[in-house]
């Protein structure tokens, strides 16, 4: 039977926890204490009297033994919600010297232990800097020194080791309402005080060594492999991560009990079969988790993790393994206690309610499916399943959908997380000693790596893997409320018997009868004829369908590729087998990366940047991330002014070579010759397109970004007849027919999305092209299309 006693102490503390810690409250005084009390209760009750009425119901003789426990259990929820008010209480006393001074900006001096591993910020206005937080010990203020016990979040130019002591100067501000930290600092860099502990310095070498051998390995290993073993995902590309986003893989790169249960499982395996006693098993698990969870950094979910394998490990020792829930209950409030602010992270609520689905909900729905699917199945579509329901009215709060694939991808990439972890820590403790073996190590975790972000990228571009919902407290409560519904109608009855018996006695019957009859006419000369039939059909299949996948995607020998990225603009002109020059790159998200990974783009001689607005610069990150770009061409005109500072941060950030384009410009990459016919001609950022001519495999090109009216005009003296050109502003209303009229290309194209708001293409710019000859080619019907030039002539692939 279920141990439910520790989880009303445990939701109470949560609460009073929740509740102390909100933005607006200034939570002092003995009314706190009473305050929280009072909500414990409260929460206990509630929590207690279903609980309380179902024991009663179903074994009246135990009603005294029912009642008698309920004040033992607001006695622990009492003394938990206690607990979590006083570590409050002093805690805000602590963070009390930076909050003045944070709310009226002052430039303050902080020094303290750096608690979080510095991060690349790729947001504007510090897009290339490094985010970290630093537990602050001393302020230095307008002269006046004092002791404080706060987390601040500190953005500088600089990264510190993790574990360091650190002194910090820089103006202060305020931190998010609700936030863990106190402040937030911008700072130039962060001066070392003391070095980490030795422990943690080793830790680090592993850490970088682990990065330094997968960088020779493809873009997904090298994000997926750090990022499996030990949850660093500074390298995983943003396609890849949105992929996982969508189908509900992210846990994979979030290192959580599941990590902890592989870890675990090795260390019992390597212990039992070396025949070590009780003790030194338990000590030796402990060390290695001790040294996993500094590894990875203690986030929320791992200190989670790292908490209930201590219960475990404790219970063990002691000759009583303890159970799920309790454990998790236990470490629940111990971590609240410790960090109320906790209560607040969406990591540590999603670990905590995934592991309560998957230890309430995995049995018995595992019990209902094993009549139709069998035991083995049953389970494993019972745990992502489990974690699913109890995740989903969270993951609503994040993102106002729903995961329609998240159980078919946990389904087909679970057994490869196995190998990706054991063989990802492997090769981190192979790296700094032996990289000659630790490489081989980390390109066979690969391979699992490969097969997860396979899944996760079929799974995402299915029809429908999303499903919209509302969004905020009464989307959640509303999927909570629906989920809860369909799992009572699930659970109440007792398991089915699956297929009827006589179906399941049918089918044997049928299989064996066929089986015997099929060796009673199988004659030497039939087998013959079957052996020759089947060769033949295995010769067909591994010949036809590498062909056929092969076709799935653009032509090995493309030439010009206007890639579907919605309502925005990207396009390749090929250099090389690997290379292209890339103008724009489309909107935020991962289309522009994905296109150019399809093309097989791993170089980009030359990328240009028409202009800044969002639809095409919003996709920059992904097309940075696992490529090499030599050098950058953009708009002179810096309109929009914060897409334009957050675009050369990140070219600079990436390291590539960025000036502005001038009319004249012109240059060669490859067997391609490019040049500007105009840039910053205009009145605003369309008009000041940057207009591309090149020539590639004996075509010219036109590419003619969002110049409007007078742009477009401007231009007719300057550019003659084109084969390719791809129309302004996504095929607007206004453009000019003097200009369709001068060019006269073979093939028009026009990159927009499906059904956008705007109305583009619009019937007036295609009846123009196509009136001068063009055959229009669009990116919203066709999606991603491709040029080839075969036998001298043009060819389309892709619509």
């Amino acid at each position: 039977m279920t141990d439910l006693r520790l989880v009303p102490a445990a939701l109470a503390t949560w609460v009073a926890a929740w509740l102390l810690t909100a933005p607006a409250a200034a939570w002092t005084g003995p009314a706190t204490v009473v305050f929280s009390l009072l909500t414990g209760v409260v929460a206990a009750v509630a929590c207690l009297w279903p609980t309380g009425v179902a024991v009663v119901a179903r074994r009246r003789a135990d009603r005294n033994l029912a009642l008698h426990s309920v004040p033992a259990h607001l006695a622990l929820a009492a003394a938990g919600v206690l607990a979590v008010t006083l570590s409050a209480h002093v805690q805000l006393a602590g963070r009390a010297p930076l909050v003045e001074p944070a709310e009226q900006g002052v430039t303050a001096t902080l020094t303290g232990v750096v608690v979080s591993q510095p991060e690349p910020f790729s947001f504007a206005p510090g897009a290339g800097r490094q985010r970290w937080v630093l537990a602050a010990r001393t302020v230095d203020a307008r002269g006046v020194e004092s002791s404080a016990r706060a987390h601040v979040q500190v953005l500088s130019d600089t990264a510190p080791r993790y574990g360091a002591t650190v002194t910090v100067t820089g103006p202060l501000r305020p931190a998010d309402p609700g936030a863990a930290e106190t402040a937030r600092m911008s700072a130039r860099s962060a001066a070392e005080i003391r070095a980490p502990p030795s422990a943690l310095r080793v830790l680090d070498i592993h850490r970088a060594a682990l990065l330094e051998v997968t960088d020779p390995l493809s873009p997904q290993a090298r994000g997926l492999v750090p990022g499996a073993a030990i949850g660093d995902t500074t390298r995983l590309p943003d396609d890849i991560s949105e992929e996982m986003r969508v189908t509900g893989l992210s846990h994979i790169t979030a290192v959580s009990g599941g990590h902890f249960a592989v870890v675990v499982a090795v260390l019992t395996l390597l212990c039992s079969t070396a025949r070590l006693p009780r003790p030194v098993r338990v000590l030796v698990i402990a060390l290695a988790s001790l040294a996993f969870v500094l590894l990875v950094r203690p986030e929320p979910a791992v200190l989670r993790a790292a908490v209930m394998a201590a219960f475990a490990l404790t219970g063990t020792a002691l000759g009583r393994p303890s159970q799920a829930l309790p454990a998790l209950a236990g470490s629940m409030v111990g971590l609240l206690v410790v960090d109320p602010w906790l209560s607040r992270s969406f990591g540590f609520a999603l670990s905590a309610a995934a592991t309560a689905g998957l230890v309430l909900l995995t049995a018995p729905l595992s019990t209902r499916l094993a009549p139709w699917t069998g035991q083995a199945l049953a389970y494993a579509v019972a745990v992502p399943l489990a974690a699913q329901v109890a995740c989903g009215p969270i993951l609503v709060l994040l993102d106002p959908s729903v995961s329609t694939v998240s159980v078919l991808a946990n389904l087909l990439a679970g057994p490869a997380l196995f190998p990706a972890t054991v063989l990802g820590l492997l090769a981190t403790v192979l790296a700094p000693w032996l990289p000659a073996v630790a490489g081989p190590v980390a390109w066979a975790a690969s391979g699992a790596t490969w097969w997860i972000a396979a899944v996760a990228h079929r799974c995402a571009t299915l029809p429908g893997a999303t499903a919209p919902w509302p969004g905020g407290p009464a989307g959640a409560l509303l999927l909570a409320a629906l989920t809860g519904l369909v799992l009572w109608a699930v659970l109440r009855r007792a398991p089915r018997p699956g297929w009827p018996e006589s179906w399941r006695a049918a089918a044997r019957s049928g299989l064996r009868e066929a089986l015997t009859a099929r060796r009673r006419r199988l004659t030497r000369a039939r087998f013959v004829v079957l052996l020759a039939a089947a060769s033949a059909a295995a010769l067909v299949v591994a010949v036809a369908v590498p062909r056929l996948v092969a076709r799935t995607g653009p032509p090995a020998d493309w030439q010009v590729a206007a890639c579907d990225v919605g309502q925005g603009d990207a396009l390749a002109l090929r250099t090389g087998p690997a290379s292209a020059v890339v103008v724009d790159v489309g909107p935020d998200g991962p289309a522009a990366g994905r296109c150019l990974d399809e093309l097989g783009v791993e170089r980009v001689d030359l990328l240009v940047l028409t202009h800044f607005h969002a639809d095409h610069v919003g996709g920059l990150g992904p097309v940075l991330a696992g490529r090499e770009v030599a050098a950058a061409l953009v708009s002179p005109v810096p309109e929009p002014a914060a897409n334009a500072g957050a675009t050369e941060a990140a070219l600079a950030a990436a390291g590539v070579p960025v000036r502005a384009a001038g009319t004249g410009d012109r240059g060669t990459a490859g067997t391609l010759v490019w040049q500007v016919l105009q840039a910053g001609a205009g009145t605003g950022a369309n008009d000041s397109s940057v207009v591309v001519s090149a020539r590639v495999a004996g075509l010219d090109v036109l590419l003619l970004g969002d110049l409007e009216d007078a742009g477009q005009s401007a231009l007719v003296p300057l550019t003659g007849r084109a084969d390719v050109v791809k129309i302004a502003h996504h095929g607007s209303a206004v453009q000019s027919r003097a200009l369709a009229e001068r060019v006269r290309p073979a093939v028009a194209l026009v990159s927009a999305g499906r059904d956008n708001e705007y109305g583009h293409p619009t019937d007036e710019a295609l009846d123009l092209y196509a009136g001068v000859g063009a055959a229009v080619v669009r990116t919203d019907e066709c999606g991603t299309v491709a040029l080839v030039v075969r036998g001298g002539e043009v060819a389309l692939a892709g619509c």
